[in-house]
């Protein structure tokens, strides 16, 4: 089976598959975390690697940047290659004060900006919420802590439109980050009837001018990796 951007064969993803928007990152966690991580696919540069992760079938595969090309990977790994988890972990914005540098954002719902979601069901302003089970379980595999934040994030098609109003209209909404890909990704999966969630490190903050730096982005998000990996593995198991 070979679709228009994965050149996978049958089999050959897990059920189970982490989500980095950066294919650097797909390779970082097919090198750290997964055992005797095989490459499956690499279709315009997109690596895809499976593997195991603590004796249970995993895979990885990056999802490039934005709503439109989650959705294309997301989708058919959903339908053509029998993936029913994708956690995405990726980098996001911090919006409150309270969320800082490295902080890592479970991610409930994702309120988005976006038009796609409009042209699923018209008329209709679908919810995008993470799976009950995957949340639950990343939330148990995160534990308490200062650095934890759980709740809705907002996806938007826009990186550099400058919207001060909104984001403080966002905070008073307990909005706690930003990010391009969560509300994409959320959408398919219901759609598509598998489950998904998006657990994110904060690389930088809307509030002031602070960031991580493009070699901190590729090792500080290594938390976020493992909480998700843990919360397949115990969405699995259960």
């Amino acid at each position: 089976m070979v679709t228009p951007h994965i050149a996978a064969a049958p089999g050959d993803f897990a059920p189970d598959v982490l989500m980095p928007g950066d294919p650097r990152r797909a390779r970082r966690i097919a090198e750290t975390i997964i055992e005797d991580a095989r490459l499956v696919t690499d279709v315009r540069g997109i690596e895809g690697y499976t593997g195991t992760y603590r004796g249970a079938p995993l895979s990885v595969l990056a999802s490039g940047m934005g709503m439109p090309s989650v959705t294309i990977y997301a989708t058919e790994l959903f339908r053509f290659y029998g993936v029913r988890r994708i956690v995405r972990v990726g980098t996001a914005g911090g919006i409150p004060a309270s969320v800082g540098l490295r902080d890592v954002v479970v991610a409930t719902a994702a309120h988005t900006d976006s038009a796609m979601s409009s042209r699923r069901i018209d008329g209709v302003h679908l919810s995008h919420t993470a799976s009950f089970g995957l949340a639950a379980a990343a939330v148990q595999a995160a534990g308490a802590g200062p650095h934890i934040h759980v709740g809705p994030v907002f996806t938007t098609d826009h990186f550099y439109l400058e919207r001060p109003l909104l984001f403080e209209q966002l905070e008073a909404h307990g909005t706690l980050a930003v990010e391009m890909e969560a509300a994409g990704l959320y959408a398919t999966a219901v759609a598509e009837g598998g489950h998904a969630l998006a657990v994110l490190t904060v690389s930088d903050h809307v509030r002031h001018a602070e960031a991580l730096t493009p070699g901190e982005r590729e090792s500080d998000f290594d938390r976020a990796v493992a909480i998700a990996a843990d919360a397949l593995i115990t969405e699995t198991i259960s």
